[in-house]
């Protein structure tokens, strides 16, 4: 738990307010990983879900095969965050990304809040009634009464201004009040104790400083190799459709290329530090983050930055990381439930970008979300195991084809980019309100020098665009894409507010004001 907890923290720098921390897409690569070489015994809990657990009988085998795995599972997160590091700055998610219109992202964002519901269902049924408190606390505070604001107060007294500051006290708090009442309330009920399986043998220090080999060297192998390909490849599908759902959540442009190419990279040095560490997870965009900003509407980068100072210094206390086991999983279980939730009708809203009349696309949707289903059931249900004679290859298929969200990606971009049809009738037309609307040469001029406000690098970092070499020039923005003539965009000021809707004119804020800028 406390190498996992190590890792969280590097805030990102795409310039939108997400947070990079151990992401689901690479827990069934190892999984896969480790079910090849351990012994794994199936148990059906409540809800009857299948679970593996290392297996404990007699013929099992012991301590020492665990760690080797263990080692192994961190080398394909050494090797994922290679690769996706050098997508990065090689450009290439940028590029791809200008070719992801409403029809790859819609299919994306539907089976990424459909695929996570056995997890939380898992998690929901230690206690139910604890999960639907929380529920029920959450929907009350973000939708019922998130209007209700505090009095206003004004933002400069001496001056004559109109602007106030509007505190959308309800919203911002929907999900740390929540959870913090179902944590004291299960507290008598006995289900905020640390689980068995992550009580230390020694007491956990108040400070710790973790280094590379502190928990054993990563261990490279063939295997390992194939597992860091499908973690590379699903963490990058999924961080892209993070980064348009996060634009999209705080009406803002849709990631240029170059931010998209930077976030990326960041997260691959963040997954080969995590692995180097010893951790079985690698760091990437992850979605129930996206959709907690989407319920909070606390868009200011200062929140992602805290929020990555608070997990930096868990990481360097066990001691305090050691709190977090003792969350129940019922309060899991219902926020990463209503943030999937929020994920899925995002992607249900991107239908109406596209002509979702025309067959092309009924079929494009329809399949892309029905195989990305199918495939990773049919994996788990299958009587005889994928097997090609070959090791790695089968750790690589099975890897991508239990990945939903990585196969809704692939199989819409394909099918979008292969199968004719208009670009109105792709959701790329003009006469569409769309982030996805034209190349970005093509977009109106106000439009462009709002995406080059919000994805501008900070003038301290621009200066060392001209130091970087020209094959890595993509990870700045081109002189030419910015709206100021002049040499860049003046600086959007994000730095100035904490809370949304602050210095919005009187008497109601605007959906801009959810965001500070």
């Amino acid at each position: 738990m406390d190498r996992q907890q190590t890792c969280e923290g590097c805030c990102c720098s795409y310039r939108l307010p997400l947070v990079q921390a151990p992401s689901l897409e690479f827990l069934i690569p190892a999984l896969v990983l480790t079910s090849q070489k351990l012994p794994m015994a199936i148990q059906t809990p409540g809800n009857s879900s299948l679970v593996l657990r290392l297996c404990g009988g007699p013929s099992c085998h012991g301590l020492e095969l665990w760690n080797t795995s263990l080692r192994e599972v961190s080398g394909a997160v050494v090797v994922s965050g290679l690769l996706q590091g050098m997508l990065g700055l090689l450009g290439a998610p940028g590029c791809l990304f200008l070719h992801c219109g409403p029809l790859v992202l819609a299919p994306s964002l539907v089976v990424a809040g459909l695929s996570a519901h056995r997890e939380v269902a898992l998690f929901c049924s230690a206690h139910w009634g604890l999960a639907l408190l929380l529920i029920l606390l959450m929907v009350v505070c973000s939708q019922h009464l998130g209007s209700c604001q505090l009095p206003p107060r004004p933002r400069r007294p001496a001056s004559a201004s109109p602007n106030c500051a509007h505190i959308p006290t309800f919203r911002l708090v929907s999900v740390l009040i929540p959870v913090a009442c179902v944590w004291i309330i299960s507290a008598p009920l006995g289900l905020s104790t640390t689980p068995q399986e992550l009580l230390p043998h020694t007491e956990a220090p108040w400070f710790w400083l973790p280094h590379p080999g502190d928990w054993d060297w990563p261990l490279l192998t063939p295997r390992a190799l194939a597992a860091g390909i499908s973690m590379a490849l699903a963490a990058s599908t999924s961080s892209l459709g993070c980064y348009a759902l996060c634009g999209r959540l705080l009406n803002l442009p849709s990631p240029p290329p170059h931010a998209c190419s930077r976030g990326l990279s960041l997260e691959g040095l963040g997954s080969v530090l995590a692995g180097l560490l010893g951790s079985p997870m690698g760091t990437a965009s992850s979605f129930p983050n996206t959709g907690t900003v989407s319920l909070i509407q606390a868009g200011s980068r200062q929140v992602a930055h805290l929020v990555g100072l608070m997990c930096l210094g868990l990481g360097l206390s066990p001691r305090l990381a050691q709190l977090l086991t003792t969350i129940p999983l019922p309060a899991l279980g219902g926020v990463l439930g209503m943030t999937q939730a929020v994920v899925l009708s995002s992607g249900f809203s991107s239908f109406h970008l596209a002509d979702i009349d025309s067959g092309r696309n009924v079929f494009i949707v329809g399949f892309s979300i029905f195989m990305a289903l199918l495939l990773p059931r049919w994996l788990r249900e299958a009587p005889v195991r994928l097997s090609t004679g070959w090791g790695s290859l089968d750790v690589l298929l099975y890897s991508l084809l239990a990945e939903p969200i990585f196969l809704a990606g692939v199989l819409g971009f394909l099918l979008e980019n292969t199968i004719p049809g208009t670009r109105l009738e792709r959701g790329l037309g003009q006469g569409l309100q769309s982030p996805f609307a034209a190349p970005e040469a093509q977009l109106p001029q106000k439009y462009r020098e709002k995406a080059a406000q919000e994805y501008w690098l900070p003038l301290s970092i621009q200066n060392l665009c001209s130091c970087i070499p020209r094959p890595l020039r993509c990870l700045c923005q081109l002189p030419e894409d910015s709206g100021d003539e002049e040499g860049g965009p003046s600086q959007p000021g994000e730095t100035e507010d904490l809370l949304p809707g602050f210095g919005e004119p009187c008497p109601g804020p605007s959906r801009e004001g959810l965001r500070s800028q």
